[in-house]
């Protein structure tokens, strides 16, 4: 057994584990944050994608151990009460989902995006999304709602 510490959505968590635990099991298992979903396996469709010290990460393929000491953030830490993240406003009002479940891993990648490029183009959007697939929808309307939460973001500082 291997002992984690990390910060998970500002907490901190600790407990022991099987040291091959992957660090979505350990989200989902452990933690019950079931937002992270695990799509592929095989780090190709970004389902499982969390941010590690504000970098965009495919939990599905790390090891928990690998973020022992680290501030992870996921899906269930954006919204602060009952009042969605900017980012997750613009999905829901640009219509960027139909089943959702790729959705966290595309609002994750893009909190990233908007980390780093303030106010990205679309060609900055599709090349920052291009770890996440998406198999209900097209990419217009998640583009267009990755543009207006980068809007709003900053809007909001």
């Amino acid at each position: 057994m291997a002992r984690v510490s990390i910060k998970v959505n500002g907490k901190d968590e600790a407990c022991e584990i099987k040291p091959r635990t992957l660090l979505v099991e350990f989200l989902r298992d452990h933690l019950g944050l079931t937002g992270t979903h695990v799509g592929c396996d095989t780090t190709q469709c970004g389902c499982c994608i969390v941010l590690i010290d504000g970098k965009a990460v495919n939990s599905c393929t790390m090891l928990a151990v690998q973020a022992n000491g680290a501030d992870v953030t996921t899906i269930e830490g954006l919204a602060d009460g009952g009042k969605l993240h900017p980012m997750q406003a613009a999905f829901r009002e640009h219509h960027a989902l139909q089943c959702g479940f790729c959705t966290p891993g595309f609002i994750m990648s893009a909190l990233e995006l908007v980390a780093k490029k303030k106010n990205p183009t679309e060609a900055d959007i599709r090349y920052g999304l291009l770890g996440n697939m998406c198999r209900c929808t097209g990419y217009e309307n998640i583009i267009k709602a990755v543009k207006a939460g980068a809007e709003a973001m900053a809007r909001v500082g």
